[in-house]
Order: structure tokens, then C-alpha cells, then sequence
């Protein structure tokens, strides 16, 4: 996937300009590695783009995007004929298509995560914890497995914990932007908690329960801890530089929440971020992190995962 690539250089752009984020931490992996990730990322992004009506991540000002079901609809279906092997002029259904292939990506996973669309195309709110999982699971969690299989992991003991990371990435992403998403009518957190706390689910972004938002939010960040620890424990099956890379995308998620309890009520006052000076940190954390697991961590075996919430059925 070397040299004179145009689908390659189209899913590199995309991701440089639509999720700066992943392509640094990108940088980290050898080269083979970060050119299926960038494949792989682009349709990711593109099909993100088209449910929400945007670009790169940004609202496409002032254009009608159409229904949203129906762009739904056509992902699918450029999506499965990809998967049959159908050529494509979209490189990043050609993109999809290639790394699939090279990879032995079980084709059940793109179509898994176009689900987690569908459950935001359909509105769909979370009554309990398990439903959220679920939700993470389907539009996080199978990034997380997909990757996997890109840095050479096929046991489910591992696949498992890719899977654990993706679900804590994504309850980060719900803490972070909970009002944002409010405000264009979408509810992730559970309706129990809500109500529990007495915040009412169509008036999240109502500043007047700010205090009770935070704690219910300060309960998803706990939970979403047991998760990225989980995942942490998946690093010392990977190769050392994905190890590294993975380790150093975690650390800058979780430093994302952590930011968001740190702030409480004022966490949405302004979009929870990680400045580069602590970015750059996190390489260097990551770098012990990569070596502790490379080394000590594939000698200490790891607990049971048996308390966490797991996707039925098996993964591999």
C-alpha cells in the first residue's frame, strides 16, 4: 500500500483533515499498520459524515442533506457491495473493500457499525446501562475490533478488550459533547439515571440542572473507567509500536474525561480538550505504557473480564 496510492492519498487527507486526533496518534504505528488504519478510518469518517450531515466533521452550512434514512439506506447498500467485492469509484468504499480483504476483516463488522447509525437515525434512547453498551459497542466498539485484526489480533481473549477500549472511547465522546448532542435532540444517557437525578431528558442542555448532569455524567465516567482498564490490559497482545499508538489514543481519551469531572458543571461551557503540550505527554506515558506491556504485562496474565458488559455472540 506503498508509493503512488490515489485511494490511500484520498483516506490520508481525509483523516488529516477531519480527525487530527486519530492521525497523530497514527503516526505511531509502522507504516503497513497506519496505511490500513487510514483505509479503514475514511469510511468510518464518511459514513459518520452522512448521517449527521456533515463534512469532515463539520456541519455542511446552508445544504440539504436529505433524509437521513435514506442516506442510511444507500451506506448499506455501497457498503455490502464492497463487501461482495463490487468495484467502487468512491475510494472510500474502494478503501473499505481493500482493507477488509487484506485483512480478513469479518464483514459482520461494518455492518454492525452502520447498526450503531441506525439507532441514531431511529432516535433511539437507552433505558438502562446495558442498552448504552450496546449503542457503544456498535458505533465504537467494532472500530475497536476492526483494528484489532489490522494489527494482526484474532483471539477473542484480545478482541474482547479492543472492544472494552472502543465502548470507553465512545462513553467519552457521550460525557463530552452531552449538551451539544441535547440540542440537536440526541439522548444518550440512561433514562434511569436521568430521571434519578432529576433531570428531565428533553431539557438536558437546560443550564438549570447543570449540577445534576454532571453527577449523572461523573457515573458514566466511572463505569467507562472499568472499560479503558479493560483495554489496557489488550495492549500486551499487540505488537509493541500498536501497543504504543493505541496506548497513547487512550491515554488522551481518558484525559478528556478527566477534564470533564474536573470541570463539573462547567465541563460544557466550552469543549472538553486536550492541549498539545499534554498530547505530547501522552507519547511519552504511552511509550512506558507500550514497554511495560511488551514486557512485564505479557508475564502477569490478566484478571477475568467476566463483570463487564459483553456482546453476544462470540467476536472472533
Amino acid at each position: 500500500m506503498r508509493g503512488q496510492d490515489e485511494i490511500l492519498d484520498r483516506c490520508r487527507v481525509i483523516i488529516q483533515e477531519g480527525s487530527k486526533s486519530f492521525a497523530q496518534a497514527a503516526c505511531l504505528f509502522d507504516p503497513k499498520t497506519r496505511d490500513a488504519a487510514f483505509l479503514l478510518y475514511a469510511w468510518c469518517r464518511h459514513c459518520d459524515d452522512q448521517i449527521d450531515g456533515e463534512h469532515l466533521g463539520y456541519k455542511n452550512a446552508g445544504e440539504d442533506c436529505g433524509d437521513r434514512g435514506d442516506r442510511l439506506a444507500h451506506l448499506y447498500e455501497k457498503t455490502r457491495a464492497a463487501l461482495r467485492g463490487e468495484a467502487s469509484q468512491d475510494p472510500v468504499f474502494a478503501a473499505l473493500q481493500r482493507v477488509v480483504t487484506s485483512y480478513e476483516i469479518p464483514e459482520r463488522y461494518p455492518l454492525e457499525l452502520l447498526e450503531g447509525f441506525a439507532m441514531d437515525v431511529e432516535g433511539r434512547r437507552h433505558a438502562g446501562l446495558d442498552e448504552l453498551f450496546l449503542y457503544c459497542y456498535h458505533v465504537a466498539g467494532t472500530v475497536g475490533l476492526m483494528m484489532a485484526h489490522i494489527m494482526g489480533v484474532r483471539d477473542e481473549w484480545t478482541l474482547r478488550r479492543a472492544a472494552d477500549l472502543g465502548i470507553a472511547l465512545q462513553m467519552t465522546n457521550i460525557a463530552r459533547d452531552v449538551i451539544d448532542d441535547a440540542r440537536s435532540g440526541r439522548v444518550y444517557l440512561p433514562l434511569g439515571w436521568l430521571e434519578r437525578a432529576g433531570v428531565p431528558a428533553d431539557e438536558i442542555a437546560d443550564p438549570r440542572y447543570r449540577v445534576q448532569l454532571a453527577r449523572v455524567v461523573e457515573q458514566l465516567m466511572a463505569e467507562a473507567d472499568r472499560y479503558y482498564d479493560s483495554g489496557a490490559r489488550g495492549l500486551c497482545r499487540l505488537p509493541f509500536r500498536s501497543a504504543w499508538a493505541v496506548a497513547v489514543a487512550r491515554g488522551v481519551y481518558r484525559e478528556i474525561g478527566e477534564t470533564v469531572l474536573r470541570l463539573g458543571d462547567r465541563a460544557w461551557d466550552e469543549r472538553a480538550i486536550v492541549p498539545k503540550h499534554r498530547k505530547l505527554a501522552q507519547v511519552g506515558r504511552g511509550l512506558v505504557a507500550a514497554g511495560f506491556s511488551s514486557s512485564v504485562g505479557r508475564l502477569q496474565g490478566a484478571p477475568p473480564r467476566s463483570d463487564l458488559w459483553t456482546k453476544e455472540p462470540s467476536l472472533d
